[in-house]
C-alpha cells in the first residue's frame, strides 16, 4: 500500500485544516478511507457517538495525489486515526509553502506530514510530523460503507449557525437534554425542560430542501405539514456539534425520524459531511 499527496495552495491548506478540525470536535477517533480520487473521514459508532461520513474530492484539495491500495481489485486504504493529531500537525502549516502527506512505516504505520515553511535566509525549513495510524484489515471494510439517507419524517434547513449557537448556549444551563423538532411548514423548535422551568425557542420560514418537492424521501404517515416531529438529544453534544462547524457551510439540512434519529447533512461545494446524532429515549 502506498499513499502520497501534496498541497501547495494556501486556501486549500486552510480548508483542509478546517475540515479536520471540525471532525476532531465531533469524535476522538475515526477511520480515514483513501481511494483513487477521494478521501473520507468515517465514524460508524451510531449508538454511542453517532455516525460521521465526510467526503472530500482529492482534486479539489491536492495538487498531487497518488494512491495504491491493498490490491488492484481492492484499490483502497483504511486507516484508524486520531483527528486531533492531524490538527496539531496542520497548525504548523498556516504559512507553509507546501504540505506533503505520505503513508510511512516507522515505529508503527504513520501518516507523515512534511511541511515546507518559508525562510528569510532563502533556505527551506521543513517540519515533519508522524501521526500514528492503525491499518484496518479488508475483512472490516464493510463496516465503513456510506450511510443511507434515512426515510425521514421531516427535512428542513437549519437556521443560521450563529443564532443557533447563541440560543443553545443559554439553554445548556437549564437542563441536560434538548428536544429538537420541526415540521414541513418551515418551522423549527428547540425546547428544554426542567423541574422548575420549560423554555422553547421557535424559528419560522425556514427553507425546505428541494428533494421534498419530489415526494420520495419522506414518510408522512398521515401527518399534516404543520405537525411537529422531533427527538431529544444531549444538549452539550448538540452544542459541541454547532461550535465545531468551522467550515461555515451555506446550508445545513436537518432530517428527523420521529423519536429515533436526527441526521445532519452539511452541503458545501467541495465537501459533503453527514452526521447522525445519538438521541435520548
Amino acid at each position: 500500500m502506498r499513499f502520497r499527496a501534496k498541497v501547495v495552495d494556501v486556501g486549500c491548506i486552510e480548508q483542509f485544516t478546517r475540515v479536520v478540525s471540525t471532525i476532531s470536535k465531533m469524535t476522538q477517533l475515526c477511520v480515514l478511507r483513501l481511494t483513487a480520487d477521494h478521501m473520507y473521514f468515517i465514524l460508524n459508532d451510531k449508538v454511542a457517538k453517532g455516525g460521521i461520513w465526510c467526503e472530500l474530492t482529492a482534486s479539489n484539495f491536492f495538487d498531487e495525489y497518488r494512491m495504491e491500495g491493498l490490491s488492484e481489485e481492492s484499490n483502497e486504504i483504511y486507516l484508524e486515526v486520531t483527528p486531533e493529531d492531524i490538527v496539531r500537525a496542520m497548525k504548523t502549516a498556516q504559512n507553509a509553502k507546501a504540505v506533503k502527506l505520505k503513508l510511512t512505516k516507522k515505529f508503527s504505520p504513520c501518516l507523515t506530514f512534511d511541511i515546507e515553511l518559508p525562510s528569510r535566509t532563502g533556505h527551506s525549513r521543513n517540519v515533519v510530523h508522524d501521526v500514528p495510524v492503525n491499518v484496518i484489515p479488508k475483512s472490516l471494510w464493510s463496516e465503513y460503507s456510506e450511510p443511507k439517507v434515512p426515510d425521514f419524517d421531516v427535512s428542513i434547513c437549519m437556521p443560521p449557525l450563529k443564532s443557533l449557537r447563541n440560543v443553545v448556549e443559554r439553554m445548556k444551563n437549564l437542563g441536560s437534554y434538548l428536544e429538537l423538532s420541526a415540521n414541513q411548514n418551515g418551522e423549527m423548535r428547540l425546547r428544554v425542560e426542567s423541574d422548575q422551568v420549560t423554555i422553547s425557542t421557535h424559528f419560522k420560514e425556514l427553507e425546505i430542501p428541494e428533494w421534498i418537492n419530489e415526494g420520495s424521501e419522506t414518510q408522512n404517515q398521515g401527518r399534516g405539514p404543520d405537525q411537529m416531529v422531533g427527538a431529544k438529544v444531549d444538549i452539550r453534544r448538540f452544542l459541541q456539534f454547532l461550535a465545531g462547524q468551522q467550515l461555515n457551510p451555506p446550508k445545513i439540512i436537518c432530517n428527523i425520524v420521529n423519536n429515533r434519529l436526527i441526521h445532519f447533512f452539511l452541503l458545501q461545494e467541495d465537501i459533503s459531511l453527514q452526521y447522525s446524532m445519538p438521541i435520548i429515549q
